[in-house]
């Protein structure tokens, strides 16, 4: 059974401000591990500041993504392209950086994906924080709906039709059932109705479905 821990903070900066502290933590962690990292203007902040802020960090570290949108790999709108200042400040090899390859076709990218994450896992790195937002629509990494989750069994990675017509690859529950922190971080009160039925554990939430296979969750809400 998925328990939820709420911790609520007076403000974004605070948010941003304990945030910065938890990726720093992780950051700074022995032996082979990895974080993932989500989209959204919410933890953007927080990427920049560790990105200032951290120190040397294993070699044996690696970084992958909740999901990105089908999109080149310099687009605005990408999450890869959005967290370049904390990349380039980690200055991790090609073979420690999953991502999805854009450059090719949509299912194909989603496989080729689907293949680094079980490579990885494969390999015994763990995942230990995980980032995930949360949409105003209760969607969480690119998962909107539960055919979206129904197409998702099987696999870490999985490609999606996004409601903004966009196209995308998102993590699978299986693979967030691997990560060992999952927190959501979530700002802003259009996300208030959202919030409240994660906190209940809505099971018609596609969010709160999602992270059933996690044994903890941490919601961070400011």
């Amino acid at each position: 059974m998925t328990t939820l821990a709420l911790l609520r903070f007076a403000s974004p900066a605070e948010l941003e401000a304990a945030l910065t502290q938890r990726l720093l933590g992780a950051l700074a962690a022995r032996g082979p591990s990895a974080i993932m990292l989500s989209g959204g203007s919410t933890p953007m902040p927080a990427y920049r500041a560790a990105a200032h802020a951290m120190g040397a960090h294993d070699d044996r570290l690696h970084v992958l993504f909740s999901d990105d949108r089908y999109v080149p790999a310099d687009a605005l709108t990408s999450n890869y392209f959005q967290t370049r200042p904390l990349l380039d400040a980690l200055d991790l090899p090609p073979e420690s950086l999953l991502r999805v390859r854009t450059q090719l076709p949509l299912e194909e990218a989603a496989q080729d994906y689907d293949r680094q994450l079980a490579a990885l896992l494969s390999a015994g790195v763990h995942i230990g924080l995980g980032l995930l937002g949360l949409g105003a629509d209760g969607h969480t990494a690119s998962l909107f709906s539960p055919a979206d989750l129904a197409r998702a069994r099987g696999r870490y990675a999985v490609a999606v039709r996004r409601p903004d017509a966009m196209a995308g690859v998102s993590v699978t529950p299986e693979l967030l059932a691997t990560v060992r922190e999952p927190v959501f971080v979530v700002a802003g009160p259009d996300k208030a109705t959202a919030v409240q039925r994660l906190v209940e554990g809505d099971p018609t939430l596609v969010a709160w479905q999602a992270v059933q296979g996690c044994e903890r969750v941490e919601l961070w809400v400011a």
